[in-house]
């Protein structure tokens, strides 16, 4: 049996969570109605319940997403909302709260979040002991690393491929907190990450001004896929649960047809639901919305995942600016359309842009001319076709089924196999008249059966038995089709594998004894849980401090130093003055460097 792959896609909304399983997702996450990391991104439990209708008849999977800490008020309502989502036929519970599993869950799968900080082979074992049925990794981890996870672990592993990076390890990140009281783990981080700040040396001269020092690209590990199998993960995972449908839909679909080549060229690994998806046109990454993209560390420390011009998206790199007129610019080799968004840089390394209004034999007018010079790089962030592409498009999803005609001495049967072999047979007592063109008759057959329309099936195979039948009406070979793939929907429903795990309490050791705010506890069960497994707690979560100063906000494997080449590991660092001092308008941060071990630290003065 082949080991099976996962592509696991974003779902903001009911509707976009079903465009991204029509779109080729195996499994989509989607926020419960609160206590999600995307607090924004909650939905009611009957949008939940209309996207696990339209995933079933794949064999898809819905994950429910209630992912923040929660205080001891809010326990009650999150068992609640779990027991209703698991009532309603959710797949799994992706959590961080371990207080949670103090409780009396019903027997859904836990998905252990990777605001959980699962970047080390023993939290994992740890995590995979309690009870997780999977765990997601850490997004900084390199493929050494999470081959040493596999090499010690069975848990299903599952890695984000693909959206926005957090720049701290996720679950470890207090900035928004600190300066906003919006806290990234109770879902309303504030993404003060993305604001400009200047950055200082020890005696206060200035390194960087008006940049965006702890910005990130964004992840794109597309070409990447095989090496993250070979290192153990199963389960690829989509960022962008704040992202619209035709975003979903582009990168969804790109990253399906990279997984079907896999595992064409691998016959070993399989898919994980059912279906083909027949795509209407092209996808492609560079025309949808992205800061840059980046490898970030999943090949080591050597690349330099920085944005620090601007947080914005930039889009697809168009060309160059070879002529300006009046009111128009020329560009050549750059195909434009009216309605498309482009943005450059200015002199001063200030990102602006413009929308086009006309282009009229090579020349582009804009809605705006300020700031474009010739030489200036041009940058399409808002492609109008590619969006009226993806607004139009109809691609569909179909399961494949084989069909065996039968004309029998008293009416006629179908025979229907599909894909995950289930069979069904339906009979309509319909006697056949002889045909008085057998092969117009046998055409019209084959052609009856084969018009699948609107239903989840398209036919890979149809066979007449016998070869040239006789002749009946055509609403009668459409209702035989019609009844037939309906009763194969009800077995298939009917068969649907879905998995059930109780969850055991048990009391394995924790990896460490003694926890601090990092834990991320806010409240009793939470506490309870560290103790029962061997760790003391020392301190609250940091949403309970009242006084955050001198606290670690960030604890980062991305490194300003390095970014601005003066990693003091490198033979030739550009020399700075430390300690490093990050300001933004109204708060400063120390930069703290562990060398060793390549991580950065961002304390709040």
């Amino acid at each position: 049996m082949a080991i099976p792959l996962e592509l696991l896609a974003p779902a903001g909304n009911a509707e976009i969570g079903m465009a991204a399983i029509d779109h080729g997702a195996d499994a989509v996450y989607i926020g419960a109605p609160r206590f999600s990391a995307r607090a924004a991104a909650g939905n009611e439990p009957a949008e939940i319940e209309r996207l696990i209708r339209h995933a079933r008849p794949f064999y898809a999977k819905v994950y429910v997403a209630l992912n923040t800490i929660l205080t001891d008020a809010e326990i009650p309502e999150a068992i609640a909302i779990i027991k209703q989502v698991y009532e309603m036929g959710a797949d799994a519970l992706i959590i961080q709260d371990v207080g949670l599993l103090e409780l009396d869950l019903p027997p859904i799968p836990l998905i252990a979040s990777t605001q959980m900080h699962n970047a080390t082979p023993e939290k994992v074992k740890f995590l995979e002991a309690v009870g997780f049925k999977r765990i997601i990794l850490a997004r900084e981890l390199s493929l050494t690393e999470i081959a040493a996870i596999r090499k010690q672990t069975r848990v299903e592993l599952e890695a984000f491929v693909h959206g926005a990076l957090c720049v701290s390890y996720s679950g470890q990140c207090y900035m928004s907190q600190a300066v906003a009281q919006r806290s990234g783990n109770r879902g309303v981080c504030a993404q003060p990450c993305r604001s400009r700040f200047d950055l200082l040396d020890r005696d206060g001269a200035l390194v960087l001004k008006d940049k965006y020092p702890l910005c990130l690209k964004d992840l794109n590990l597309l070409w990447d896929l095989p090496a993250l199998v070979a290192a153990g993960v199963t389960s690829f995972k989509i960022e962008g649960r704040y992202k619209d449908s035709g975003y979903v839909k582009n990168v969804t679909a790109s990253y399906r047809q990279a997984l079907d080549r896999l595992m064409a060229e691998q016959p070993v690994y399989g898919k994980s639901s059912s279906g083909k998806v027949f795509f209407s046109f092209t996808p492609d990454l560079e025309r949808t919305f992205n800061r840059g993209y980046t490898r970030y560390f999943i090949h080591g420390t050597e690349e330099k995942a920085g944005s620090m011009d601007t947080p914005k998206a930039l889009g697809k790199l168009l060309g160059i600016i070879t002529a300006v007129g009046k009111d128009y610019f020329i560009a050549r080799d750059v195909k434009l359309h009216n309605g498309d968004g482009l943005c450059f840089f200015t002199a001063n390394q200030v990102l602006d842009g413009f929308r086009v209004n006309r282009v009229d034999r090579g020349r582009v007018y804009p809605n705006s001319m300020k700031g474009l010079t010739v030489g200036a790089i041009l940058y399409r962030n808002h492609d109008q076709a590619f969006e009226h592409v993806l607004k139009k498009q109809k691609t569909v999803r179909q399961v494949g089924v084989e069909m065996d005609f039968f004309q029998e001495v008293d009416g006629i049967r179908l025979e229907v196999k599909d894909e995950d072999g289930h069979i069904v047979s339906h009979f309509l007592a319909i006697l056949m008249e002889p045909a008085k063109d057998p092969e117009q008759a046998r055409r019209r057959i084959h052609a009856q059966l084969a018009g699948t329309g609107n239903t989840p099936y398209h036919a890979t195979r149809i066979t007449l038995h016998p070869e040239n039948p006789g002749f009946t009406a055509v609403r009668f070979l459409n209702q035989l089709r019609r009844e037939a793939l309906a009763a194969l929907t009800v077995i298939r429903l009917s068969q649907y594998p879905r998995e059930v795990i109780p969850f055991m309490p048990n009391a394995a050791p924790y990896p460490e004894t003694q926890l601090d705010f990092r834990a991320n506890v806010l409240n009793r069960m939470a506490r309870r849980f560290y103790e029962r497994h061997g760790a003391a707690v020392n301190e609250p979560a940091f949403e309970t401090l009242a006084h955050p100063a001198g606290k670690t906000v960030m604890t980062t494997r991305y490194c300003i130093r390095h970014q601005l080449d003066a990693c003091l590991r490198k033979p030739k660092a550009y020399a700075l003055k430390e300690p490093l001092t990050l300001k933004d308008a109204h708060h400063r941060y120390r930069l703290e460097f562990d060398c060793e071990n390549c991580r950065m630290r961002v304390i709040i003065v």
